[in-house]
Order: C-alpha cells, then structure tokens, then sequence
C-alpha cells in the first residue's frame, strides 16, 4: 500500500482545562497559522475535571483531538483514545497502562528519563521509574520543553537558551534512544515527539514573561504521519486516522522550526517487489532501503542502535543484505551551531 499523504501534527499539549494558559479555541488558532493538520491535547489527569470529549472537532481546518497525560510525581503516561478518565492517584504504572488498554486506547511512555531544569526548579524531573511495566503502545522520545529546559542552569544560560531556543535544542537523549533501540529489538516500538506546550508566564525577580509561547511550540517538536487517504472531514474518520498511523508509527520526528520537514520519506523495497512503510514489519528479503530530505542534510543510517552509513545531500539508497530494525536520522547544517537534529524516522523492521 502507498502512504502518500503527510498530516502534521502537534502532541501533548495543555490548555486551561490543566496548567496552560490559553483555551483550546485559542490554541486551535494558532495551531492553523503554524500550518498544522492536527492537535491533542493531552492535560493533567490530576488537574482536569474530565476528557472534555465534545470539544473534538475541526476548528476551520485543525482537528483538535483530546487525550490525557496520567501522573503526578512520576510515570506520566499520553494515553489516546479514551473513552473515560483513568486516575493516576488510584493505580499503578502497570494499571494505569492496563485501564488504558481496557478502553480501547493506548499510550506511550512520556519524557522518560528527562533530567528537569537546573535553574529555577532544582531539576525536579518527572521520570519513568518502573522499566518492567508492559502493555503499552509506545514511547516518547523528544520532548520540547524537556530537552529546553534542562539546559537552563543560571540566568545567563537562560537568557542564551531563549535568543537560540531553536539553533541550541539538543535531539532525543542517547539514554531515551538506547532504551527505544533496545525494546525494538524485541517487539514494534512506535515513538512520537511532543511539545508538551503550556505557554506558562516565567516570573524572577519581578520580571514576567512567556519563555515558550504556544505560536512557538507549536512548531517545535511535531509528528509527521502518513496514511493511504486524505483526511476525512468526519471527526471520527479523521480521528481513526490519525490514531491508526499513531499505533502503527508509521511517521516521522521532525523539529519543524529549525527546517519544515514535510516531504521527508523512508522506505524499503524488495527485490521481489513488496515495501515497507516506516513502522512497518516483514520477514527480511535482499532490497534497498530509500531515504529522502526535503532539504540538503546529513542522512545516517542506524541499524540495531549503531550508525552503520551516512550520507550528505537530499537522497540516500542502502542495498540491504541483512536482517535487522533500520531507522534514519537527519541532521541540519546552521552557520556557527553545526550539526543540529532535524528528523528522527520510526524503524522498518525486517526480522
């Protein structure tokens, strides 16, 4: 089948309804001058008074699609495709991915091993601690405002991270990529990215200001998911859609404020004919694996966890000749920052 229609969208956000600071209206419209197909919210199980599933709509050409971010001190989990509230104060990690699952939904660990902010919040991380729990769909692997703000740790540091918040972002940790690879190895792992966009006033020393406004975040961390239709106009149609290509990860990472990534593409075709989509899974023949940028980058090519080539330009072609789990990364040359990450690929999986 061919996925020829790219939908972006922007994941784990928050509104009024938990700690962000605009209405889901708001946020729909500023979500439609980003360019965005799609939006889900996904708001604070413990600060939330219900899934507010009315609000699902098209909001003019933005679908705004509601989920939940379960957990308080640690183990927050983006749950999709509710029907009803889970309670992180009333179960364990492993239940609450339980309760998810009974529903009909599914999850995906989020900002797992994230380090907190040095300056101004003494690095309270909000981390996944029990690495034994099964069920769940899969894991998130850049968070926006995780990566940002562990890099603040004085007033300086704060000041040069907001003037170069784009040039400085750092791409997914080595420890969230390693543990990615490694349940790989085991089984479909899909990974999305969020901003996890509050568009919170910062207040120090009688200053007042929004560090991380929504019009930015939401052109920060995105998920680029290809289906075989267009988007229908029916808000079910459409949300089974874009949930479909979510369980399936069959999409891209991309930092889309530092280079649109729309038109990024990664396959693999047999000799005999049959592709492959990223996220996909078949039994492992002779083939190539095709890599396209939108834009002159630096393509490398991870197999199991290891680099194994890489390429500059806009295209790559890799003869495969074993079996393994195959993703790509893409990296953007800036003037005085050097090699910044631009696109993380789910892997094709040829067992």
């Amino acid at each position: 089948m061919n996925y020829n229609f790219e939908h972006i969208g922007n994941l784990h956000i928050h509104s009024l309804y938990s700690d962000g600071s605009k209405s889901v209206p708001e946020i729909a419209r500023l979500a439609a001058e980003a360019g965005l197909d799609f939006i889900i919210f996904n708001e604070h199980d413990y600060m939330t008074d219900g899934l507010h599933l009315e609000e699902e709509n098209f909001y003019g050409d933005v679908l705004v699609l509601k989920g939940l971010e379960i957990g308080r001190r640690f183990h927050h989990y983006l749950a999709f495709g509710l029907k009803g509230m889970v309670h992180s104060e009333e179960h364990t990690p492993q239940e609450i991915i339980e309760r998810v699952n009974d529903q009909g939904g599914f999850g995906f660990l989020a900002h797992p091993f994230e380090k907190g902010m040095p300056f101004h919040e003494h690095s309270v991380a909000y981390t996944w601690n029990d690495l034994s729990v099964t069920g769940f769909q899969g894991v998130c692997i850049w968070n926006f405002t995780s990566r940002w703000k562990e890099r603040v740790r004085t007033p300086l540091h704060a000041l040069f991270h907001l003037l170069f918040k784009v040039q400085m972002l750092k791409g997914p940790s080595t420890k969230t990529l390693s543990f990615w690879d490694r349940l790989c190895l085991e089984r479909r792992t899909p990974a999305i990215g969020g901003s996890d966009a509050h568009g919170s006033e910062f207040q120090w020393r009688g200053l007042h200001f929004v560090p991380i406004s929504y019009q930015f975040a939401l052109n920060s961390i995105n998920v680029h998911l290809l289906t075989a239709q267009p988007l229908s106009r029916d808000v079910y149609g459409a949300k089974e859609t874009i949930y479909e290509a979510l369980r399936e990860g069959r999409l891209f990472i991309a930092h889309d404020n530092l280079s649109k990534a729309r038109g990024f593409r990664y396959y693999f075709e047999s000799q005999k004919g049959p592709s492959l989509a990223m996220g996909q899974e078949g039994v492992f023949e002779p083939g190539c694996l095709f890599m396209e940028a939108p834009l002159r980058a630096l393509i490398r090519l991870i197999r199991n966890g290891q680099p194994i080539n890489a390429w500059f330009g806009h295209k790559a072609t890799y003869r495969l000749e074993s079996k393994g789990i195959y993703r790509v990364e893409v990296y953007r040359r800036l003037p005085f920052f050097g090699w910044r990450p631009w696109i993380f690929s789910n892997p094709i999986y040829l067992r």
